[in-house]
Order: structure tokens, then sequence, then C-alpha cells
């Protein structure tokens, strides 16, 4: 940006000092949890307590070598835990740092953004509508700021603040304290204190951060393992009792139970959602889209309405002087020469402009005419009741106020009737219709101060038309969201005419017309739910009115998500399913009621945040079936040779490997599969379908019972002819195969290969436990620990067929099925790879 700047701040190296001597803002330290931590909480897990109790039983025993391998293998769970929990706080805490608040400086003669913990002593803040102040400091020239300080007095009203005092029986104080909210104006702060010794730090108030709670999902998942975790526990119990009593081996009936225990309790659970949760927040930050609250990645799958802004979102936030019209003479603002009555438009535009220019529409005047380098005596923002900035300026004739808004605002400045406006209605109506985004500009002369500008007589100068033209990814975007069932609102505050124009151009269904703010406001919640149902453009839209917006598409069945930057658009943040922040232009109010954060302000990434959160969504419910299903014929395998009056089959040395496969496939090998092809070619999900449903319970049962009777049969079939030991090693290899194609089936609906590089995780786990059960089987002393024997090549070649049938029964059909719902050309959103 070049304009000059009234305040040239510190330069960069004088700031690095400072920094160096009083440390970063920051009101308190990141939350991260050490490995330590991370190991001591997965100590405490009754899977190790479990395995601790066996391993001790045993080494009681004097069965050294056994006592020793359980004890190994807790260890291994443990750092199994902690591996895939670091992996998880790491990419917490790359979504901290992206989520760390920017502020606009002005360093070395040029405003820039900055981390806000990178703020020193002396910098010069600007400050606007919607945004926290980040450190203490004072107000500097005549601005006027509204500010909320509740978060520091509990006071709900806002304060008002200015760099000029006015008289002694009025004066207004210049601070601005950290933490609070700037809800009305914009003005530049020096600060002067900053982290702990701001008003805020010195209270003890610390920051909150991503990930703190845990969300709804994981609360209900944990009620979940406790209560099968309780009553694994009572069957535990029950299963030695009954062994003791029946057999009189306590012992043996004390192993069994743990064994039990061991191969109910779903620990798996917590730990997957865990990972999932964490881990798809951090692919989505890949893509430009920050997750700060992560129950909206349950969510996002199920979107099916999109309400969108046009400016930034399907347009380029790229505004652009097209056009400038006068009642006296109508041109571009290249034209050579300018009339004058062009050039008097484009100044007055520009006195009612900010020095420090933010705005896009500003930017954009400012790349014409720089602003002036002095401050304005006078400034009224924009308000909800005269949408236009008037800003007063000392000249030396007097006083001038300019004026810059909605041309419905400024016509009213100027009470013009409406034979007045008639010429440039039909000025406003042309450049609209083209797509541009029209102001009116108006100015007044005057000697006194007032207290408003309507006390002023304004004369109207004309208009400015801007061009913000539509993103050139967003047609495709579009269609994207039409195949995959989801509708897209454009709501917007501009003129009607533009809002068609540019609603076209981008995609947007105009088939049935647009509504405005008035007719919005003319109707109830139940009559606007009726209206709605077709009409997806917006125009003339007031902020406050997206949230009734948002009520009557809920009405009507919707699942909404919402984009929104402003402070007004936090309400309807709150109300949507998903609340969709502009992370570029967006207030510090609405990314903090938002639930995702658009760090790019692109549509498209949007739409390729839906599509990863039905990635996640799909893996994360395939994890979890598949949890359920292994550990039906875990449970079974070790309880029903008991009752049935066979040697035991499993052991707690069993069930630990296979947990040792288990725990990674779920967190890892099903977190990395990829999206399915046609993700993006079929509606949302049912709004009432949740992640783990009844359904995904029954499914869980049919593909984990088959491997049940094909094991347990095999186990029974082979054991009076080859002993216990051989028939316990055909049983198990065809339990573990029946494990790898049990998983391998599930994930077939991704419509992948067998053998797609992005399997590598699956097969290297599957090799490994290869290498594992060859050792066991045949090492004479590790057979000895597994209480194996060594099965015959036709043994062994009919344990693999077994468990690849019982386990990969539903892998074929379900993978003809992909195949057939992916044929067609493949998707590939946007240059977003899923």
């Amino acid at each position: 940006m070049s304009p000059a700047h009234a305040f040239s701040g510190l330069d960069t190296d004088e700031a690095a000092r400072r920094l160096a001597a009083d440390g970063p803002n920051l009101l308190s330290a990141d939350r991260t949890r050490s490995l330590a931590l991370i190991a001591l909480s997965a100590l405490r897990e009754p899977m190790f307590l479990l395995l601790a109790a066996a391993s001790a039983l045993y080494l009681t025993l004097g069965d050294l070598s056994e006592g020793l391998l359980l004890a190994a293998a807790g260890l291994v769970t443990v750092a199994l835990v902690v591996a895939q929990e670091a992996r998880s706080e790491a990419a917490l805490k790359a979504l901290r740092r992206l989520s760390d608040p920017v502020v606009r400086v002005v360093r070395d003669g040029r405003a820039q953004a900055i981390a806000a913990q990178n703020l020193v002593c002396g910098d010069i803040v600007l400050l606007a509508e919607g945004q926290r102040a980040p450190a203490d400091g004072a107000l500097l020239g005549p601005d006027i700021l509204q500010i909320d300080e509740s978060a520091l007095t509990g006071e709900s009203v806002a304060v008002v603040r200015s760099g000029v005092p006015a008289p002694p029986d009025g004066a207004l104080s210049d601070r601005v304290f950290a933490g609070t909210l700037v809800v009305a104006g914009q003005g530049v702060v020096r600060i002067d204190a900053t982290g702990p010794r701001t008003a805020l730090g010195r209270i003890g108030a610390s920051l909150s951060t991503i990930g703190e709670s845990r969300t709804p999902l994981q609360k209900s998942t944990g009620r979940i393992v406790i209560w099968i975790g309780a009553l694994a526990l009572v069957f535990a119990v029950v299963v030695a009792l009954a062994y003791g009593l029946l057999r009189d081996l306590w012992i043996d009936g004390a192993l069994a139970g743990i064994t039990i225990a061991i191969a109910l309790i779903p620990e798996e659970f917590p730990v997957v959602l865990s990972v999932f949760l964490s881990l798809g927040a951090w692919r989505l930050a890949q893509h430009q889209v920050l997750v700060r609250r992560a129950a909206a990645i349950e969510a996002l799958g199920g979107a099916t309405m999109l309400c969108v802004d046009k400016t930034g979102t399907l347009t380029e936030n790229r505004m652009a002087v097209s056009a400038l019209w006068s009642p006296q003479a109508e041109g571009r603002p290249d034209d050579a020469p300018l009339a004058p009555a062009l050039r008097d438009v484009l100044d007055t535009a520009v006195r009612a402009s900010s020095p420090q220019p933010t705005d896009p529409m500003d930017l954009a005047l400012a790349a014409l005419a720089p602003p002036a380098t002095e401050r304005p005596e006078q400034v009224w923002p924009l308000a909800t009741h005269r949408l236009a900035v008037v800003q007063t300026w000392r000249t030396p004739e007097g006083r001038r106020t300019a004026a810059k808004g909605s041309p419905e605002a400024v016509f009213a400045l100027c009470r013009m009737t409406a034979s007045e406006t008639a010429a440039a209605r039909s000025a406003l109506e042309r450049l609209a219709s083209g797509g541009l985004r029209v102001l009116a500009v108006a100015e007044a002369d005057h000697d006194a101060a007032v207290a408003a500008p309507e006390e002023l007589e304004f004369r109207f100068r004309g208009l400015v038309g801007f061009l913000d033209p539509v993103a050139a990814d967003v047609p495709a975007a579009l269609q994207v969201a039409r195949a995959a069932g989801i509708d897209v609102a454009m709501i917007t505050g501009d003129y009607p005419a533009t809002a068609l124009k540019i609603a076209g151009d981008a995609g947007v269904d105009v088939s049935a017309g647009l509504m405005t703010g008035a007719e919005i406001a003319a109707l109830d919640e139940a009559a606007l739910a009726r209206r709605i149902r077709d009409v997806r453009v917006f125009a003339r839209v007031q902020p406050g009115q997206k949230l009734a917006l948002v009520r009557a598409f809920q009405a009507n069945g919707a699942v909404v998500a919402m984009t929104g930057d402003g402070v007004n658009d936090a309400p309807a943040l709150e109300a949507a399913d998903i609340g969709v922040a502009m992370g570029g232009r967006g207030t510090d109010v609405a990314r903090e009621a938002a639930d995702l954060v658009l760090l790019d302000d692109r549509f498209g990434s949007i739409l390729g945040a839906v599509r990863l959160g039905r990635r996640i969504f799909t893996n994360l419910r395939r994890a979890l079936v598949y949890i359920t299903a292994i550990h039906v014929p875990i449970a079974g395998l070790a309880l029903l040779p008991i009752l049935l009056g066979a040697p035991p089959l499993l052991f707690p040395i069993h069930v630990v490997l296979l947990e040792l496969v288990i725990d990674p496939v779920c967190s890892l090998a099903f977190e990395a599969e990829p999206s399915e092809q046609d993700a993006m070619r079929r509606p949302p999900r049912p709004q009432r379908s949740g992640l783990f449903v009844l359904m995904e319970i029954v499914t869980g049962l049919v593909r984990g019972l088959p491997i049940l009777a094909a094991v347990l049969a095999l186990y029974l079939l082979v054991l009076p002819g080859a002993g216990e030991t051989v028939a316990r090693s055909v049983a198990y290899v065809a339990l573990a195969v029946s494990n790898l194609a049990l998983a391998l089936a599930i994930g077939a609906s991704a419509g992948v290969g067998l053998f797609d590089p992005r399997r590598r995780l699956f097969w290297s786990i599957s090799a490994s436990l290869a290498v594992v059960l060859l050792t066991a089987l045949y090492a004479p002393a590790v057979a000895h620990v597994f209480r194996f024997g060594a099965p015959s090549p036709g043994l062994l070649t009919l344990a693999v067929a077994a468990g690849l049938f019982a386990g990969g029964w539903s892998g074929l059909a379900r993978w003809l099925q992909a195949r057939r719902r992916s044929a067609g050309p493949p998707y590939q959103p946007l240059g977003v790879d899923a």
C-alpha cells in the first residue's frame, strides 16, 4: 500500500530490540501437553492397568517369559498411545499458530500485518470496528471509537473514546485496553503496555485456545466407553468365578477374566476420536480452513445450504474504480483529461475515506488520489441508521464535510426529492446492472462544528462505480456445489441490480428473482420460510437480517453454513449449523463466533472443506464400525471355548498383540484413507444421521459375527486331530488375517486400488504383523510363550483362506459398488487433493 501515513511508527530493528527486552505480547503460555503428561495419562488407562495385572499374575506364578512379554506389550501399547496423542498435540499446536491474532501496525512508515504476539511498546496500531485491542495504549487524533469493555470491567454498555479531549465538562478518555472490543469507528493507537503488563494481564486473564474443551461427540463416546468398560469388568468377574467354581481353576479363571476384560473394553474409541478430530482439523488447515470448534468437522459433510456474501467470497474483493458520474458528466477515472465535475466526485469520495485505508473501496480510491496525510477533525462511522461514512476536515476557508455511502443514505442527507434524484437513479440502475457496486458522494461547507451530519446542508456530487469481478474459480465451484446437493444463496447489502448481475455471472440460481431487506423485514418467520424456498439472491440486506434468513432456511430443513465478516454477522454465525468467518477481512468478533475461519477468503475453500469434512466423517464412521466388528470375535473367542468345555483359545498376550494391530489401523490407516471419487457427486447425508447410530452398531455386529463363527469352527475342527497348540495357532492366524481383511473391506468403498500408494501405512502394518506371526509360529522359544504349535503348510493355507473369506467377504461387493459409483472422470475439486 502506497499512501503516506500521518505516523511513521517504529522501524523494524527497534521493534525487534523491544520485543527481545519485553518479551512477546502474550497473557499466558501455550497450553501444550508434554510427552511426560501424555504418557502419565496413558498409564492410567484401563487397558494398561489390566495388562499390568496380568503381567503381575504371570510373574507371581513363575512364568517369567510371559510376564515380561506382557509387560513389554504394555509399554508398547503406551508408546503407541503416546505417539498418536503426540501427533494430535503437534497438529493442535500448528493450528494454534495459525489462529494467533494478527494486527495492522505502522512500521518503517507503512502499514503491515504482524502477529499480535510480536507487538511492542511504541507500536502504532490501526484499529477498526469488530477488532479487539491487542494491548493497552492511547488513541491518537480525533477519531471516535465506541468500545465494549465488558471483558475487563463487566459493564455491558459501550464507552466512547477519542484522542482529542472534549471540553472539561465532557472530557473523553483516550485509553484503550487489551481485550476490549471496538464496536464502532476506527482509530490509531500508540501501544504503551503489552502482555502481562496490560490491565487484562495484571488480573490474570488468559487467552482461549483451540481444542481445550472436549467436543459433545468426545463426551458422549467417553460415556459409552465407561458403560461398556464397566459391563466388561462385571462380565470378566462373572467368567472368572464361573471358571473357578466349575473347574476349580481359580488362577486360570483370573487370567480368563482379564483376557475377556481386555477383549471387551473398546479403549480405542476415545483415542480414535481424538486423533481423527485433531488430524482432521490439521488437514483442513492445510487447505486454508482453520477449525475453531472440532464439532464442526462432523457437521461439515452434512451441509445442504451455503449462505455467502458477495464481496470477497464470490468476487475477488479487488475493488477498482470503474466509472464516475455526476449530473454534469460521466466517464472513467482514466479518461484524460478528467472532467472537472468528475474530479470533484473523486476528490469528495477520497475526503470521505480513511487516511489509513483498509476497506477495499477506500484502497481503490487511494490508488487514484492518495489520501490526505492529516487527520479529519470529526468522523461519523457507518451506522445502521445512516449507511454512509461522514468526515469533517479543516480548510483555509472553514470546515468541509464529505459523505460517502449507499445512494439512498446520501440522497437522504442531501434531502433530495424524487424529481431531483431521477437522473441519479437512472444512472445508478445503469451502472448496477453492469455489475458495479455504486456509492454516492456529497459534501457540505460550514463554519461551526456540528453534533450530527444531519444538521448540515449537503450538496450531491455524484456516483462512483466500483468493479469487483467474479473470482475465476467460482463458477466451477458452484457447479461442484450443485453436484454435491448443496444450494448456494447469495446475501449482500448491494443494490438489487448489482446483486442479480453478479449472482448470474457466478452461477447462483436467479430463476426465482431476489428478495430485498425491506421484504424480509415485512414478513414473519413462517412467511419468510415459505417465501425463501426457491429464492437464492438477497439484496440490500441489513447484517441483522442474516439471522432471520439462517433460521428460515433451518425451518425448511436445511443444514446451513453461513459466511460472515462483520460485527453484526456474529448472531447469524452462531445460529448457523456451521459458521464460517473470513480470515482475511473478517473481524475478531466474527472469527470468535464462527466454527471455521477461511484463511484465504475463497469460496472454493468452503467446498474443499466440505469434501474434507465428508472424508473425515466417512473414515471416522468406518473406524468405529471396524472397532465394533473386531471386538465381537475377540470377545467371543475369549469366552465361547470356555463355555463349550474346550481349552482356552486366547490368553492376554494374544489379545494384546491384536490390539497392537487394531490401534494403528483404526487411528492411522483409516484416517489416511482418501476421499471417495464420488464424494462430491452425491447428496449430503441425512440431517439426523449421526456419527455412530444403531445401524453402525448392527453393521459392526454383522461384520464381526462371521469372523467369530469361522474362527471358532476352524479351532474346534482342528483341535481333535492336531492338538491344542496347533489348533490355537491355526485359529489365531485366521483371526489375525480376518482382522486385516475386515479393515480392507470396510475401507474398500473409497474406490481406490488395493495397492494404491495412499495405502502404504496399511500394508506396512500388515507386513509387520506377518513377520511377528511367523516368528511366533516357527521360533520355538517365542512359540512357547504364545502357546503355539507349528502348523503344517496345508493348515496354514487353510487358516489364511478362512481369514480372508471371513473378514473380506463383503469387500469385493463394496469395491465393485464403489467402482460403479465413481464411473466417469475423477473428481479434483478446485485444486484441492482431499
